[in-house]
């Protein structure tokens, strides 16, 4: 895709030629286009292989023999969205970025219930909610009667034991019960502050279930309260299938309900704002700041993790800059998300919840999960349903904010964009492809075969990379492009609104 093209990619539809218009996607000569910003393809044999579209190179499959996990460039890791808004995430052949959760079938098949939500332990159609089955039931044999006495026989024993030492030990009182010690006093006072609990009092009444449903298919997801008057921000991803006339219902933690409708979102960045009306007393989050956020310091997952409302998780931040690509079909980049990497739990549902520091201020917005089983089984229901592995990624809220901001205030999104086609460089890097006449890159100086390595002091590994780099920032900054052999180049970076589909 060209990033001048601002139109959500079909994957059905043929791309044109590479020489299009602005506003046409082109993709040739191994160039695979992307609806919006930065195109990416995949070069073969690169770091990050050409198949699923996964920004990772090595990825992990289970060996159908044994089960052992094993890394192999042609198999790759599968990254979920953690949320079930938008069935084309989990259908067949689609790619691994996909949007597990609850989901309605089409009109005519059966649904299945999500409630009891499926116990990943358990055999197919177990609920988590069962009592274990009873043990089967064994035959009487002589041997095992024998057994049977030499047991009672034991524990008769060990009684005459016990009152041999009793009788010679002498008394030690009366016996002490637990159960008949008195109550403990009951908990007063707020929670220690930097505390999880201390977060989830302050965070938890800000955060919302979103139950969304459409011509598609239905689902729900998370959401939090950025405003009195009823904004809510939220993942794209959680809502898109409500966006061509569906219905959007939030439950607040009180138990209140209330119509949301779509103000605006932004497949480029998986960031959606909905609000509700004739709901008072909301209480907006305190926003962060993720420019200085460390790897290692605590942090807190709050949201609805299998329609389980309210669910709070903790964990720290596992990496920073983690360039994590998601919604787009194989060798695009409709969402490139240049994101927040924590082991807090999140599942499916977690989805446009928040991610805070310890002080109870958002930095993050939780949006997609790893999940090895989707990369193992590839396709199905099963794929669509994995679960917490301990790699989650959210979005980060400087990126957000200015993104919710614009939607707020215009109705549209705003992406960040240079006008050049990338791709991986095969020694590493992020090589460009068509540069489009009059756009920022082309202003610059830029060339078809440049290849860039760093921005400014961020090194540029891959295309994901770069494109994650450049949508993280903001329209008209200046940023320095260090190419391969060391010159550098200085880019202004454009902007351009973004209608999603």
């Amino acid at each position: 895709m060209t990033e001048n093209d601002p139109t959500a990619h079909d994957p059905a539809t043929p791309r044109p030629s590479a020489d299009a218009q602005p506003g046409q996607e082109a993709a040739q000569g191994g160039w695979a286009g992307s609806p919006y910003g930065e195109q990416s393809a995949t070069a073969s044999g690169s770091s990050y292989g050409d198949q699923g579209g996964s920004p990772y190179g090595d990825q992990g499959v289970s060996s159908p023999a044994s089960g052992t996990p094993h890394y192999a460039p042609p198999a790759e890791p599968s990254y979920h969205a953690v949320t079930g808004a938008d069935p084309s995430y989990g259908a067949p052949n689609a790619n691994p970025w996909s949007a597990p959760g609850a989901q309605t079938p089409p009109h005519g098949q059966t649904q299945q219930s999500v409630y009891p939500p499926p116990n990943p332990y358990a055999q197919p159609g177990t609920s988590i909610y069962n009592a274990p089955a009873a043990p089967p039931a064994q035959k009487r044999s002589g041997g095992k009667l024998l057994a049977g006495v030499a047991l009672v026989a034991l524990l008769v024993g060990g009684i005459a034991g016990g009152a041999v030492g009793y009788l010679t030990g002498g008394t030690s009182g009366p016996a002490s019960n637990a159960l008949d010690a008195p109550k403990p006093a009951q908990q007063t006072g707020n929670a220690p502050a930097g505390s999880v609990e201390s977060v989830a009092q302050k965070l938890s009444p800000s955060v919302v279930e979103l139950q969304v449903s459409g011509q598609q298919g239905a689902g729900e997801g998370s959401g939090f309260v950025i405003s009195t008057d009823g904004y809510i921000l939220t993942n794209n991803h959680v809502v898109e299938v409500a966006s061509g006339g569906g219905q959007i219902q939030a439950v607040f933690q009180d138990g209140r309900k209330a119509a949301a409708k779509v103000v605006g979102r932004d497949p480029t960045t998986d960031i959606a704002v909905v609000k509700v009306d004739g709901v008072g007393n909301l209480t907006p989050v305190e926003i962060g700041r993720s420019d200085d956020l460390r790897v290692g310091q605590s942090v807190v997952a709050i949201g609805s993790p299998f329609e389980l409302a309210g669910t709070v998780t903790s964990g720290i931040v596992s990496s920073l800059h983690r360039p994590v690509r998601a919604g787009g079909s194989t060798g695009d980049q409709t969402t490139v998300m240049d994101a927040v990497q924590t082991d807090a739990a999140i599942n499916p549902g977690n989805s446009g919840g928040p991610l805070a520091n310890m002080s109870g201020q958002v930095i993050g917005i939780n949006s997609a999960i790893y999940s090895p089983q989707s990369a193992q089984q590839g396709q199905g229901q099963g794929a669509s349903e994995g679960g917490n592995v301990g790699i989650g990624f959210a979005i980060p809220i400087d990126q957000a904010r200015r993104t919710a901001d614009t939607i707020i205030k215009t109705g549209q999104a705003v992406q960040t964009y240079i006008g050049a086609q990338v791709k991986d460089a095969p020694q590493g890097g992020a090589e460009l492809g068509a540069i489009t006449p009059g756009s920022p890159a082309d202003k610059a100086g830029l060339k078809s075969g440049d290849i860039v390595t760093k921005i400014d002091d961020r090194n540029i590994d891959s295309s994901d990379t770069l494109v994650a780099a450049i949508r993280t920032r903001a329209p008209d900054e200046k940023a320095t492009f260090t190419l391969q052999g060391g010159r550098t180049v200085e880019v202004t970076l454009g902007g351009q609104p973004v209608t999603p589909n």
